[in-house]
């Protein structure tokens, strides 16, 4: 959804995902569960994983019929969805997502974020930004969003986990987006986070881990500095990826330079996971994703 498309309309409009076993006569069955409930489709995008035979839908409607609510549709959508073994989601596609928002200390995802739901460019809510430091607190007050600072250190970082996760809990939380928020979480929290949270990092060829990853680079001669978005798991930086793109440098660059063209890459990547995840275009499939851009 782009600053100048029609925005969805509430009761109206409602977005279909569907993965299941492929077989003959789907399309039709979900075409057919349209028709039969006023159903107009606006956009429908499908993928057919000839060597896993699995089938992925995503379709985009919107219904004449005023008596026809969610509730109604995914009733009526269940003896469809059993009988082809199909695991779906149906949502309102007017509804945002509802995003918490995890930083560090470099905020220019963050503050990204921050511009393209203000924009319009984002169907989210942003209901907490959370960080372990100060630093971006007036930011996050400028924006009229409540700041949650909860330090981490190795005595506290049980405590903290466990807040955030009462704060997902009780703001309703729908998805959570690491923003350059430079702490590993533990694995019992990304699997409770699992499939609803996302994180973004940088990607050289060859890669670089540690500290100073752009002096690495640097030091290395690289000529792509890129950023991968990617869903949290216990796994570090090996979630499903939703994103990834690079930008060509060359050795005029110093350390410092490589660090802004990073920062931009990063920003895009993190913002295309965003909004694809928020309009349901990403399924996962085991170790990666189909994403209907």
């Amino acid at each position: 959804m782009s600053p100048n498309s029609p925005r969805p309309q509430p009761g109206r409009e409602y977005v279909l995902t569907l993965s299941c076993p492929d077989s003959a006569g789907l399309v039709h069955a979900v075409s057919g569960f349209l028709v039969r409930n006023s159903g107009n489709i606006l956009e429908s995008q499908q993928f057919d994983d000839r060597l896993q035979g699995r089938f992925f839908m995503r379709v985009h409607f919107d219904v004449s019929d005023p008596d026809v609510d969610l509730e109604n549709l995914r009733y009526r959508f269940g003896p469809v969805a059993q009988a082809y073994r199909i695991s779906w989601s149906l949502r309102d596609a007017s509804t945002p997502t509802r995003t918490l928002i995890m930083v560090s200390r470099f905020g220019h995802c963050l503050n990204d974020l921050l511009f393209r739901r203000r924009a319009g460019a984002l169907n989210i809510e942003i209901p907490a930004i959370v960080s372990n430091h100060r630093d971006f607190e007036g930011l996050a007050e400028s924006y009229g969003i409540p700041f949650h600072h909860l330090p981490v250190t190795r005595d506290t970082k049980a405590d903290a986990e466990a807040r955030l996760l009462e704060l997902v809990r009780d703001l309703d939380v729908d998805l959570v987006v690491l923003a350059r928020y430079m702490q590993i979480l533990s694995d019992d929290l990304c699997k409770q986070l699992e499939g609803r949270a996302i994180n973004i990092h940088h990607s050289f060829l060859p890669s670089f881990k540690g500290a100073k990853p752009y002096d690495q680079a640097y030091d290395r001669g690289v000529k792509l500095v890129g950023a991968t978005a990617h869903y949290v798991t216990p796994e570090l930086d090996e979630g499903q990826i939703i994103e990834q793109d690079v930008v060509r440098v060359d050795h005029s660059l110093d350390p410092g330079e490589l660090v802004t063209v990073g920062r931009d890459v990063e920003a895009q990547v993190l913002a295309h996971a965003v909004k694809w995840h928020s309009e349901s275009r990403v399924m996962v499939d085991g170790n990666r994703t189909v994403v209907f851009r």
